[in-house]
């Protein structure tokens, strides 16, 4: 059964925690401390990947068989994995699959692959079978991948220091690509808004509260769906992101009617929303000590029940798939909200360092390549050349 959000079984939903942290196989933890092995699930471990043969590197192919690790506390890769935010671990995944595929040849999985034979050679063709295929920033983040195995190799003494050096000593690749998505624009987000003010059932008054903390906060979509109601002050219109990119904690502020928008959300939800099972009235207030806290944009059921479960980040996505459609906006992703909020800062003049720490950029660079007003200054300085091309005119009675 789904909900209004297009999730599965929310009737019956098992809190499972955060990705990655499933419950079947993985790594099991081993021991406390700071040296402890988080579990982590690998949903591609156990099949191939279907690497095309066009697509491996051209040398020998790594033996699968030989080197099998199945203790996932000293396989290099899981450890890997482990030790990496929920964000990151699914790209890192994807990338290690690729690697798997590409140098293990048919069959080859993440679990299967020896990692603790990577040698320099390996690696050094796998960078010119990237630079080839892929954009700089995804073969950089393969490299990256492979060195962080490489590295947990190492510590697990399954490949020593001297071959580990030279296989990690790879470079990544330079270059730039244009940034994928688009900006919507104002009349763009006017029609969304709009849109949501016009749905007076509770997915009108999450969704524009949902859109506004997208757009007015520059939220991630991971960013949105983990904050808890006590994550907002509405006095300053504070957003605290307690684990955003990178596990990297940030403030931003809602004003205007991204404030009002959650403001009211907040009116609809209420401070206890209709649980998923019954709860008991004497029950624990959430948030308080030992109750989960009170996430802040949640499900809604169909016929506009109020749940408290938590909305999901493939959610959101549908979520403005489903506006757009309905407004008659062109298709757009969280990303590109995202994209859209930095773009139109910079465009009202807004510093380049303020908007960094506001996006949560680690790189005022990264910052920089959403500034449109670099093209439009290009756009004009080809507009002063005159190409001599007259219109032909033709006859219509040819």
């Amino acid at each position: 059964m789904r909900d209004s959000d297009g999730h599965l079984g929310d009737m019956t939903h098992r809190d499972t925690g955060p990705p990655g942290h499933g419950a079947g196989g993985g790594v099991a933890a081993a021991g406390a401390g700071p040296d402890a092995v988080r579990p982590v699930s690998l949903a591609v471990s156990g099949v191939p990947l279907g690497i095309a043969p066009e697509d491996r590197v051209g040398v020998p192919a790594l033996a699968t068989g030989s080197g099998r690790i199945d203790d996932p506390a000293r396989h290099p890769a899981l450890v890997y994995l482990a030790r990496l935010a929920p964000g990151s671990r699914r790209t890192m995944e994807q990338a290690l699959g690729v690697v798997a595929g590409a140098l293990g040849g048919d069959g080859a999985t993440i679990m299967s692959f020896p990692w603790g034979a990577l040698r320099y050679q390996h690696t050094a063709a796998l960078r010119a079978a990237c630079w080839d295929r892929y954009a700089p920033a995804t073969t950089n983040k393969i490299l990256a991948a492979v060195r962080g195995v490489l590295r947990e190799a190492w510590r697990l003494r399954l490949i020593d220091a001297d071959e580990y050096q030279r296989a990690a000593d790879v470079r990544g690749v330079r270059g730039a690509t244009l940034l994928r998505g688009r900006a919507l624009s104002a009349g763009e987000i006017r029609t969304l808004f709009a849109h949501c003010t016009t749905d007076d059932s509770p997915l009108g008054a999450r969704d524009a509260a949902l859109l506004g903390a997208l757009y007015g906060g520059g939220l991630r979509r991971a960013e949105a769906v983990a904050l808890n109601v006590a994550d907002y002050d509405r006095a300053s219109g504070a957003l605290r992101i307690e684990r955003g990119k990178g596990r990297k904690s940030r403030l931003t502020y809602l004003q205007g009617g991204a404030a009002v928008a959650l403001d009211s959300w907040l009116a609809v939800r209420g401070v206890h929303p209709e649980p998923g099972s019954a709860t008991p009235p004497d029950a624990p207030r959430p948030g308080a000590p030992g109750h989960p806290p009170e996430p802040l944009f949640t499900r809604i059921r169909r016929g506009g029940h109020v749940t408290d479960r938590r909305l999901t980040a493939s959610g959101v996505l549908l979520v403005l798939q489903r506006r757009a459609v309905a407004a008659g906006v062109a298709p757009f992703s969280p990303h590109d909200v995202r994209r859209t909020f930095i773009g139109d800062l910079l465009d009202a003049g807004a510093d380049i360092s303020t908007v960094q720490r506001l996006a949560g950029h680690a790189n005022v660079q990264t910052t920089a390549r959403y500034d449109r007003r670099d093209e439009r200054t290009k756009r004009a300085a080809a507009g002063l050349l005159h190409v001599p091309y007259p219109a032909r005119t033709r006859d219509p009675t040819r």
